[in-house]
């Protein structure tokens, strides 16, 4: 437990999440992992690997997407479930696998990295992403910026035959093998897809904490686990219609900037709490909401920065746009070298996200709600 922070952080369900196989299109594993770890609170998932859970009650009374009969008003819970990584797009003679990308990755960074990829009959295989050895490279091959139509996937094959008969065929994914080291000394979490596993562990965190207080709270908890963001905000179109929720918190492995800017100019630098977004490609937050979650930060000595990007995107940008708008709070846990095969993020910093989530449900009442959807104005 990071010091100044209430809630325990459950390092193994972090390692189950991170380590768990889940592309874009391809998160059945995550699907079970999040079973695994919500009992006994209600769950459903849909044909498109998004999952539900509700804090109380039966998740179907609230996934008809009316909102009429509602008893409280529904604040969701969203992180997505997937994670970048590839799909074979085509078989070579020679053995190699040709790729295409599922999500935005940087690459410069892929050659020589291992990846695993998966069959249809659910048998992981080990490959590796080509990297010509520069004994066979010119000067000018050596500074050229790279193509996704340049690397491949080599799995050992010396034949099409041979791939075919491991099973692979055209359509099969494929994710970075890495796996989840924790530092508890320094509280340092190492592995993969920290965007977003880590938000779905806040989800998990954040709903157990306000099972475990046991108070009445004036709001319906659902958590949404969202599928294939990295490849359009695709899942969040789906749950956001489903649960039509009257308020929002989106959870994300947020890239950390603090390598990149000046100490002063950096606004998700590690160790410096939750980073809370007044803006991105996508969306503008809610003005009352930031100023709630401002006053909670002081209030509770929850440590916090504010973040205004000029790219990127979260599933915020069709949350906060469902029905009517849906006021929405984006709070992120500042993660290095995300959409790359490694990433570090810091412990306390995901607990300072998880008791920012918790405060601002917990404090939620009928006047703070009508303030957020300003139905003061």
């Amino acid at each position: 437990m990071s010091e100044g922070h209430t809630n325990m952080i459950d390092i193994k369900m972090i390692k189950d999440m991170t380590d768990a196989f889940g592309p874009s299109g391809f998160e059945e594993e995550v699907v079970k992992t999040i079973r695994g770890y919500c009992q006994p609170m209600d769950m459903d998932h849909d044909a498109m690997n998004n999952v539900y859970v509700r804090l109380e009650g039966p998740i179907k009374e609230l996934l008809d997407g009316k909102r009429e009969g509602r008893k409280r008003p529904v604040i969701m819970l969203d992180a997505h479930t997937d994670e970048c990584g590839f799909m074979v797009q085509g078989i070579m003679d020679n053995g190699l696998l040709s790729i295409i990308m599922l999500g935005g990755m940087d690459l410069a960074s892929l050659p020589a990295h291992t990846v695993i990829l998966r069959t249809g009959a659910g048998r992981k295989i080990r490959g590796i992403i080509t990297s010509r050895p520069v004994h066979f490279m010119t000067e000018k091959e050596r500074s050229a910026p790279l193509d996704i139509q340049e690397l491949f996937i080599d799995v050992g094959a010396g034949s099409r035959k041979e791939v075919e008969e491991l099973g692979i065929r055209i359509g099969d994914p494929a994710a970075p093998e890495v796996s989840f080291d924790y530092d508890e000394e320094r509280g340092l979490c190492f592995g993969k897809a920290f965007d977003n596993r880590m938000g779905c562990v806040c989800i998990l965190h954040t709903m157990k904490a306000l099972q475990e207080m046991g108070a009445g709270l004036s709001v319906d908890v659902v958590g949404a686990f969202a599928s294939q963001e990295e490849v359009g905000l695709r899942g969040a179109t789906v749950t956001s219609e489903q649960v039509q929720p009257d308020l929002a918190i989106v959870f994300e492995g947020s890239p950390a900037d603090d390598f990149y800017y000046s100490r002063e100019k950096a606004e998700g630098v590690l160790g410096k709490g939750v980073q809370i977004r007044c803006m991105d490609k996508s969306y503008i937050t809610n003005p009352a909401f930031l100023a709630y979650a401002h006053e909670l930060g002081e209030k509770k000595s929850i440590p916090y920065q504010d973040a205004v990007r000029r790219g990127g995107s979260t599933n915020a940008g069709k949350i906060s746009l469902a029905g009517r708008a849906v006021p929405t709070l984006v709070l992120g846990i500042p993660s290095r070298y995300v959409h790359s095969h490694y990433n570090f993020c810091l412990e306390k910093d995901i607990a300072a996200t998880v008791d920012m989530a918790v405060e601002v449900i917990k404090n939620l009442d009928k006047e703070r709600i009508d303030q957020l959807m300003r139905r003061d104005v």
